[in-house]
């Protein structure tokens, strides 16, 4: 159980003019220290096989730490109000905090937490405090705390660290993206854990259910320790068809591919057998800097994930910002963000902002293959004219000389109705569809996926969403064009049977997904799933879909390897 106390951070302390002066001076050198520790864990990151991936993200955070904003906000807080250093940065990292707080989407919420690690190993730095470290470690441990800084958990020894429990965290943040990339399971975000938690408890960390059990009875014990058995088995055999492919029994292949936000996700989606990335999310590259990323900045980065997974392919989403998620140099605010100018839409307004970034993809199409996706396209005149702005930027590129593929393919994400509803007019003009499943429902069904009032609308199998997705294949099949799915559809195998009946050419999906929905694909015989998912599109609401499957033997909890074993 590591210190559950927090930094002992002075409260304001009034300067004279001489004192301030070295205030500053004390917090640049803090800045300095900070800098210099996270570049050591990376030095030694690197030279670790199996971490060097993880350096990207203390990459991250030193940036932060050379963040023009933070520097002059605190140092401008010290001068005027002749403050104590500790004081000014903690109210600057409040604010920043309070930014990433309020926004909407809990991936980019979760990237707060990047912010307050940062802020900590400065205030540590200030204050004289002590920084956490798993080097004393002798035994074999469950590591219980607060929180993890990306920078620890990178440094965890597998043979020492055999899982961690949080009270703070998520699933996207960057503690919990290392903790998957290096196998250790782990649960964050329970609030409480550290209060309930003594150093020489025994506990059950189960990482697939998300929950502890502290000091379990023998009974509980050895029914965990049977399942641990059976888990560590099923996924040794999930990884053996790691080089095969998504195949049905009659022929039917499907590509699986992964989803990422992060370079360093891409070892994951490689080693779980993914065939590329399906969806590139490119928001980060936005966000935690007070300006925007110039054309240099989304090359270097798409060079790596290109690179990364040549000879596979990468579909890159353009920009998918605005409205709750606001970029430095927004200028408004929304009563309805989700409806609001956002995407494509944002994009097209800021049309320099888009052609950086496109001039930025191009640039990287030298080095491997890509595809450039559009989202929330909503009638054909946005795809024209996200059209024309690739072909300005390619003509520019071409007349300096810069070398890219002038072939890429340019598709774009169904996740409004609007286009799913004129799919036979955009597959006209668009080179592949990929199904946001995500949005499509929320935007169909109207309803807020985070309002827990109507949480139990939000129904995947309901019949207009299964007539829509069906009638957005057809109409891609109809004009020679491929049609995937990269919503959190595509990774569930509760929905497996019915996608495929649907003749869906491509899922992406979590790379931990990947492993078990290719054993299914490889178990079933397609011509059986067109069956089923003919006569779900004749049933009349999402019940009698759930009792089709069932009285078919198709519902996940009817398939033998995926009892107990993968209960999510």
């Amino acid at each position: 159980l590591m210190d559950r106390s927090s930094i002992d951070v002075p409260s304001v302390c009034h300067l004279s003019d001489v004192q301030t002066t070295l205030e500053v001076e004390r917090f640049r050198e803090s800045l300095d220290k900070s800098k210099r520790q996270l570049q050591d864990i990376k030095g030694r990151l690197m030279k670790k096989k199996g971490s060097r991936e993880h350096a990207y993200i203390i990459d991250a955070h030193i940036m932060m730490l050379e963040d023009k904003l933070l520097i002059d906000d605190t140092i401008k807080s010290i001068k005027k109000h002749k403050v104590n250093a500790e004081w000014a940065f903690k109210q600057v990292l409040k604010n920043f905090m309070e930014i990433f707080n309020n926004i909407d989407d809990k991936y980019f919420r979760e990237r707060s937490t990047d912010i307050e690690h940062v802020g900590e190993r400065v205030l540590r730095n200030l204050t004289g405090g002590v920084h956490e470290s798993f080097s004393h470690l002798e035994d074999k441990v469950i590591v219980v705390a607060h929180d993890l800084s990306p920078a620890s958990t990178a440094q965890m020894e597998r043979d020492k660290v055999i899982g961690f429990a949080t009270d703070a965290g998520g699933k996207t943040s960057h503690t919990a993206i290392i903790a998957r990339s290096l196998d250790i399971p782990a649960v964050v975000g329970l609030e409480n854990i550290t209060h309930n938690v003594e150093s020489d408890d025994i506990i059950i960390l189960d990482g697939i259910k998300g929950c502890i059990i502290i000091n379990p009875s023998d009974k509980v014990f050895k029914k965990y320790l049977k399942k641990q058995q059976r888990y560590t088995y099923y996924e040794q055999e999930l990884l053996k068809l790691k080089d095969l492919p998504a195949e049905t029994m009659d022929g039917r292949r499907v590509r699986l591919t992964g989803n990422i936000e992060l370079v360093e996700e891409i070892k994951s989606v490689i080693e779980h057998g993914g065939e590329g990335v399906g969806l590139y999310r490119t928001e980060f590259l936005y966000l935690n800097r007070d300006d925007l990323p110039q054309e240099d900045d989304h090359l270097d980065i798409y060079k790596k994930v290109i690179e990364a997974v040549y000879p596979n392919p990468v579909t890159i989403r353009t920009l998918d910002i605005g409205g709750d998620k606001l970029l430095p140099t927004s200028d408004y605010d929304e009563v309805n963000p989700a409806l609001g100018l956002r995407a494509i839409r944002y994009c097209l307004k800021k049309k320099d902002l888009f052609k950086t970034q496109l001039r930025g993809m191009l640039r990287a199409s030298a080095f491997g293959k890509i595809k450039i996706m559009f989202p929330m396209i909503s009638r054909v005149e946005e795809l024209r004219e996200a059209k024309q702005v690739l072909n300005r930027a390619k003509e520019e590129l071409e007349s300096e000389g810069v070398p890219f593929d002038e072939d890429i393919p340019v598709g774009i994400m169904i996740e409004v109705p609007s286009a799913a509803v004129i799919a036979d007019i955009l597959a006209k003009e668009a080179d592949f569809f990929s199904i946001g499943t995500n949005d499509l429902l929320q935007y169909s069904l109207a309803i807020d996926r985070g309002n827990e009032h109507v949480a139990y609308l939000y129904e995947p199998f309901h019949p207009s969403i299964l007539r829509m997705i069906k009638g957005v294949i057809d109409a891609g099949h109809s004009e020679g064009i491929e049609v995937g799915i990269c919503g959190e559809m595509a990774g569930d195998p509760e929905y497996l049977v019915i996608l495929l009946g649907l003749c869906l050419d491509q899922m992406s999906m979590n790379s931990v997904s990947i492993p078990k929905i290719k054993k299914l694909i490889r178990e079933i015989e397609f011509e059986k799933t067109k069956e089923i998912a003919d006569r779900a599109l004749l049933c009349s609401t999402a019940e009698e879909v759930k009792d089709l499957l069932k009285k078919e033997g198709m519902l996940v909890e009817d398939l033998e390897e995926f009892k107990e074993v993968v209960e999510v």
